[in-house]
């Protein structure tokens, strides 16, 4: 097995790894200052920021780095676009590439018009509602798609999970159109334009609790929202055929930012380890302390190398269906364990605020706490087991 990262992926990597360290971790000590902004409880870039972030980038032909080249990206391979996301988890500022959803791809001319043209230009924002309240599990989903004379109805409320203070200007909608076929063939994907008459959103970015400070999902909620039939993406009933497609690659980059993320929490404790002193001597000395240092490094390499190997995988075109679920389970848990030990490390600044590591911290707590499909992957796991 040839473990080389081919050498242009490593350019490409040593720009981000830079841009990261001269352009966004200077701007931390700003964002964490806007903390106290209670009205959305995000934590966002200020617009003039964010418009300097993108011009470099752009200057740098680093924009839309994982959008194929067809529509106007780069094009990168899957482990390109992992070795992205690693070096962007490494700073708390919440900045990305060109971030798109490949379910886009598969809209029809027109739609990509109208949709992932402006989307890729920054003209347009967008999310996507998948889960619902009561479960992750696609079977359990309860929002419907009725046809009707050319369009659809929609009813039903869905979850929009991404770390946004607003849906956007549109949403990529999934809605049961047959439920006796349910995920196999009775589940459509739908385009929403955020002024679609009964299209609301609620809850924009809460946050919720003392302690974690963990963001609350965007509430959508669609009440006979008439969405026209050309807003269907691929065809009536084939919206997870289509995410069977682009999910198992985002659980893998996903990945890729659960090590990036653990990363830095490391080298924050070892910094803090090597200048801090109890009882006259530098705690990087004691075996407590030296042991939660060696978990996080073994633990972060063995998520590395998971990362790694399936996006290899699927940049030969190999099916990467149980690896990209072995990856969002073990990245996920293995990111909340560097958290906690990080937290108990430091004696508890994870709960306060003002400095890089709280926020670290909270994040890697966040997501675990929201991510209820971990359970799910561990069922596609166990049944391949079992087959």
């Amino acid at each position: 097995m040839d473990f080389t990262i081919p050498e242009e992926l490593k350019m490409l990597q040593n720009s981000v790894k830079q841009f990261v360290k001269d352009e966004l971790m200077p701007l931390e000590r700003e964002i964490l200052g806007r903390e106290g902004d209670q009205t959305t409880g995000m934590v966002v870039l200020p617009p003039e920021e964010e418009a300097k972030l993108f011009k470099l980038v752009e200057e740098m032909g680093m924009w839309g780095v994982s959008v194929p080249e067809q529509f106007g990206g780069a094009g990168l391979p899957l482990l390109g676009i992992c070795l992205v996301e690693e070096e962007l988890a490494r700073t708390i500022v919440p900045f990305n590439l060109g971030d798109i959803s490949p379910i886009l791809y598969d809209a029809s001319d027109a739609q990509r018009q109208r949709y992932l043209k402006p989307l890729l230009a920054r003209e347009k924002r967008a999310c996507i509602a998948m889960l619902e309240g009561k479960a992750s599990d696609p079977l359990a989903m309860e929002t419907t798609a009725r046809r009707e004379n050319g369009s659809y109805i929609i009813n039903g409320r869905k979850l929009c999970m991404a770390h946004v203070t607003d849906p956007g200007d549109f949403a990529m909608v999934f809605a049961v159109t047959d439920k006796a076929k349910g995920v196999r063939g009775g589940v459509t994907c739908f385009l929403v334009d955020r002024d679609t008459p009964g299209f609301t959103a609620s809850g924009c970015g809460e946050r919720k609790g003392s302690r974690a400070q963990v963001i609350e999902p965007i509430v959508l909620t669609f009440d006979n929202c008439r969405v026209p039939a050309e807003n269907v993406i691929g065809k009536e009933g084939e919206a997870f055929h289509l995410g069977a497609k682009w999910l198992p690659p985002r659980r893998i980059a996903r990945g890729a930012r659960c090590v990036g993320a653990a990363e830095r929490l490391l080298e924050i404790c070892k910094e803090y380890t090597q200048n801090w002193q109890t009882f006259g001597h530098l705690i990087k000395d004691r075996p407590g302390v030296q042991r939660c240092l060696a978990d996080t490094s073994i633990e972060a390499h063995a998520t590395r190398l998971m990362v790694y190997h399936a996006a290899c995988k699927a940049d030969a075109e190999e099916d990467i269906h149980i690896e990209s679920a072995m990856v969002k389970v073990f990245a996920t848990e293995m990111l909340e364990r560097t958290a906690d030990r990080v937290t108990r490390l430091y004696g508890g600044p994870g709960y306060t605020t003002n400095i890089p590591l709280s926020r670290l911290c909270r994040n890697a707590t966040a997501a675990s706490a929201s991510d209820e499909a971990l359970e799910l992957q561990r069922t596609i796991i166990a049944k391949n087991i079992l087959r």
